[in-house]
């Protein structure tokens, strides 16, 4: 009886990814199902082995489907980050630019109260840069439209930058945080407050004690915001 032989993969063509067994898929998807609850409720400093506990895994089964944090992070929000984007097209394409203003910010606000992780990758910065900078190039142009287009309306002061819009989501997803626990809707309560600030009036609204950061001072303000990482937040990772 002969023996069949492999075949031969020409030279220089490139190596072949072989699909994830059944089991192997299965550890994936439960892993990043389990990172997911992590990041939401926790935020993004949590260690692989927080997240090897919650799947029910150990640890080395996440370090072989995911080489470090970064590459779980942009598989947990690669969908979410672009759904954020795909938010502000759709506030563009809204009849009354007002109306598509405030729906943006509440989605948004929504989803950042919801999820701890999405805020703190999404608006500060200090995880999965290079997603964040690409999606940051789409939404700019989108964001920006959508106040050009509610001031020419003269529904939204005409001191508001594009700037302006993550840091009051920030602002917003600040007070979700704090307030989670106790009542889950408080930060609708702040969005209503910032939406009252942003609305144009007859009378001239409050001047506004400083100007707008630059996107400049934008790009090397954000990633700032979080605390530096502990020597054990560093060290569970390994």
């Amino acid at each position: 009886m002969s023996r069949r032989t492999a075949p031969v993969q020409p030279a220089g063509s490139p190596p072949r990814t072989r699909p994830l067994r059944a089991d192997a898929e299965r550890n994936r998807q439960r892993i990043i199902a389990a990172a997911q609850e992590v990041f939401a409720r926790r935020g993004l400093e949590v260690t692989l082995d927080d997240i090897a506990h919650h799947a029910g895994v150990g640890v080395g089964t996440v370090y072989r489907r995911f080489a470090d944090r970064e590459a779980l992070i942009e598989a947990v929000f690669d969908s979410e980050i672009q759904r954020v984007v795909t938010l502000a097209e759709q506030a563009l394409s809204h009849e009354d630019a007002w109306e598509g203003l405030v729906q943006f910010l509440t989605l948004t606000g929504r989803d950042f109260a919801e999820d701890r992780g999405l805020k703190e990758v999404l608006l500060e910065g200090a995880h999965a840069q290079n997603r964040v900078a690409t999606t940051r190039e789409r939404l700019t142009p989108a964001l920006s439209a959508l106040i050009a287009r509610a001031q020419q309306e003269g529904s939204l002061r005409n001191d508001i930058e594009a700037t302006d819009v993550p840091l009051l989501q920030l602002m917003i997803g600040a007070a979700a945080h704090h307030t989670l626990a106790v009542t889950p809707d408080l930060w609708q309560r702040y969005l209503a407050l910032v939406l009252d600030g942003l609305r144009a009036r007859r009378e001239a609204p409050s001047p506004l004690p400083h100007r707008a950061l630059t996107q400049e001072e934008f790009d090397q303000a954000v990633p700032k915001t979080l605390p530096p990482r502990s020597v054990a937040d560093r060290t569970g990772d390994r």
